[in-house]
């Protein structure tokens, strides 16, 4: 079990703000998801084998700007109100412990992008998407106790982790965990 590391937490000032936590998780997403080209990453996906019922491309950026708001909106929920002189020790423990948690599953989810599209490592990329599962079922555990709405507010997350896992080793599997040789030829990337 972790606990509280303020090196490994984002300030308190973050959750004190509703607006600065729930755009902060998608200004990080945005920028990653930026970085990692976006118009390459979809022509390079679009040439691996995938897994039935993988979405259209456009479908992730929309899901994941409501999913990190959503994310940001739990984690204000939990630490702000779970901190609050008000509360047992024990609460504001766990929600501490709780920040703790979402700071290192924030990390974790935005490594993701780059290990998959990027760095080309299916492999890499499906270990980080079932720590971030077990990671948030611990997460939703531990403010459950601090903050209902807080964990309830997780949960979407946590399902759309588990169809993205299923579709990172789906595509893994697919193309032998080598997406390397999965090159688009140059003369279609300029179509």
């Amino acid at each position: 079990m972790t606990t509280y590391i303020p090196h490994l937490t984002l300030p308190q000032a973050v959750f004190d703000n509703p607006a600065v936590s729930i755009a902060l998780p998608i200004a990080f997403g945005a920028a990653v998801g930026f970085g990692t080209t976006p118009t390459e990453t979809q022509k390079s996906q679009l040439a691996l084998r995938q897994p039935p019922y993988r979405p259209p491309p456009a479908a992730f950026p929309v899901v994941w700007t409501a999913l990190y708001g959503l994310t940001g909106y739990a984690a204000y929920r939990a630490v702000h109100y779970g901190t609050s002189p008000l509360r047992s020790a024990e609460t504001i423990r766990l929600a501490r412990h709780g920040a703790t948690l979402y700071t290192i599953q924030l990390g974790l989810n935005l490594a993701f992008m780059p290990l998959f599209y990027a760095f080309r490592r299916p492999v890499e990329a499906s270990i980080d998407l079932v720590a971030l599962l077990g990671l948030n079922s611990y997460l939703i555990y531990v403010w459950s106790s601090v903050d209902r709405v807080a964990s309830w507010c997780l949960a979407p997350y946590l399902g759309w982790l588990g169809f993205a896992t299923y579709l990172s080793v789906g595509t893994g599997y697919l193309n032998k965990w080598n997406f390397n040789s999965k090159q688009i030829p140059k003369d279609e990337e300029q179509v």
